[in-house]
């Protein structure tokens, strides 16, 4: 179970987040928590305006406390977004300020001053902790039911995966409104009884404070953000004290991550995982760090590999969606069996809708999403992060993203945006061309100012295919 390990740790006064300038202990914190509880227990689901702030850690303990779901809203979302996350949920409480048009709902600030001795509630590992939204890329967003027992999987699979223990301090900038920010970053280092330093804005500064101020540390960090600090090495140097580098979210470039081993003498780990697995395949913290790759499964889960019906064979090159099981999946999409159907196998594999490789060592690289990273052009089928990879290798570029554009030739013809000084779009097409199979080549290459991204740095390829 979740709960009672989040209140466990050798000294309940040793700090337990820190957010800006204010610090809770970990008594502070319970106790704030359970003045929260009090005042929600009983509720169907609570909608939290998740900032990045104290106030918010607050409000997602006191949940946790009062067994009541929490359910995290992007502070930055929407009217649309924002009402849908609350009425779909069927939020009773909205713990925070109210934002403008919101439906109507009790609201209930948040006062980390407040005390009240913490009771925790009794709940099983069935009972649902967390109602997550995803992002909405192919219609409005679902809800993603988390049960206690999941949550609790996911997080002690990632522990050993990475030796994470209550002496670990987590430093990251992440938002509070994402499985990575939130759940990983947050709860794994409380359940753990370690302790959480926010950043704040996600700068390179701000994270080699953080370093310089807590060494021995284990960094998580998106892509974006490891790009930044190898672009002024005087803010990635302080990292090197770290323990335990962590890159995810999104794939994070061979280039870059020999850029981070270079100033800090260690390659970033890279994990995988989704709203609806958490973290499902990891490197570990010791062994074989491979730029590029996501490592194994984590203790519990179990994948395959499958092309119509059929696995793959573990070469490390033939592409096929990855499935998985194990004890850290979601229950359901709130309110849509339908969807919640589709997406596991007649034998009960969770369809993650990513195309991934797999090699003899059990080793994984995730090529892509399946509904726009798998490409089929002229007969082949190719694996958009393959090309990406390749691109990024060039000196010019600083930024890649392809997709599949239909074409009446070779159904898809694979098209390549990039960002940087790029002169002569044939020589960066014979440079893929030089470093991977001819048929994975782009056709043509766009160079543009920006990819666009969402608040975790991920390509929205969606906006490029329209």
């Amino acid at each position: 179970m979740l709960l009672p390990q989040l209140t466990l740790a050798a000294d309940t006064t040793a700090p337990a987040v820190t957010i800006g300038d204010i610090t809770l202990r970990r008594d502070e914190l319970f106790e704030a928590a359970g003045a929260v509880a009090a005042r929600i227990r009983g509720a169907p689901a609570a909608a939290v305006h998740a900032t990045a702030s104290v106030e918010t850690v607050v409000a997602v303990v006191g949940c946790l406390q009062a067994g009541v779901p929490f359910v995290p809203v992007p502070p930055d979302a929407g009217v649309v977004e924002r009402n849908h996350i609350i009425r779909d949920s069927k939020a009773a409480i909205l713990l925070g300020p109210p934002g403008e048009s919101d439906p109507e709902i009790e609201r209930i600030p948040v006062d980390r001053t407040e005390r009240r001795t913490p009771i925790w509630s009794e709940g099983q590992p069935t009972d649902t902790a967390m109602i997550m939204y995803t992002s909405g890329t192919t219609g409005k967003p679902k809800g993603v039911v988390m049960s206690l027992g999941a949550m609790a999987a996911g997080l002690d699979g990632l522990a050993t995966a990475w030796d994470w223990t209550g002496d670990d301090v987590v430093i990251h900038g992440l938002p509070l409104f994402h499985a990575h920010g939130l759940v990983l970053g947050l709860l794994g280092a409380l359940r753990r009884g370690g302790s959480l330093v926010h950043t704040g804005r996600p700068s390179p500064a701000n994270y080699a404070a953080a370093a310089d101020n807590h060494p021995n540390a284990v960094v998580f960090a998106v892509p974006t953000i490891w790009s930044r600090l190898v672009a002024d090495p005087a803010t990635a140097r302080p990292l090197a004290s770290a323990r335990l580098l962590v890159s995810g979210s999104a794939p994070l470039p061979v280039s870059v991550a020999a850029a981070v081993a270079e100033l800090t003498g260690q390659i970033p780990v890279e994990r995988y995982g989704m709203t609806e697995t958490l973290i499902a395949l990891a490197m570990r913290a010791t062994g074989e760090r491979r730029p590029g790759w996501v490592g194994t499964p984590v203790p519990g889960v179990r994948t395959r590999i499958m092309e119509n019906s059929v696995a793959v064979p573990a070469d490390g090159e033939t592409v096929g969606e990855l499935q998985l099981q194990g004890p850290n999946l979601f229950d359901r999409y709130l309110g849509l069996p339908d969807a919640t159907a589709e997406c596991f196998t007649e034998d009960g594999w969770f369809r993650t809708g990513d195309v991934a490789v797999v090699d003899d060592f059990g080793y994984h690289r995730i090529v892509g999403r399946e509904s726009v990273d798998l490409i089929k052009t002229g007969g082949f089928k190719v694996g958009a992060g393959e090309v990406e990879a390749a691109l990024l290798d060039h000196p010019d570029v600083i930024e890649a993203a392809v997709i599949g554009v239909e074409d009446a030739d070779l159904g898809q013809r694979i098209v390549a945006y990039v960002v940087g000084d790029v002169a002569q779009s044939e020589a960066l097409i014979e440079f893929v061309s030089h470093n991977l199979s001819r048929h994975k080549r782009p056709r043509e290459v766009r160079v543009v100012d920006s990819l666009p991204r969402n608040a975790m740095g991920k390509v929205q390829k969606s906006a490029l295919t329209q």
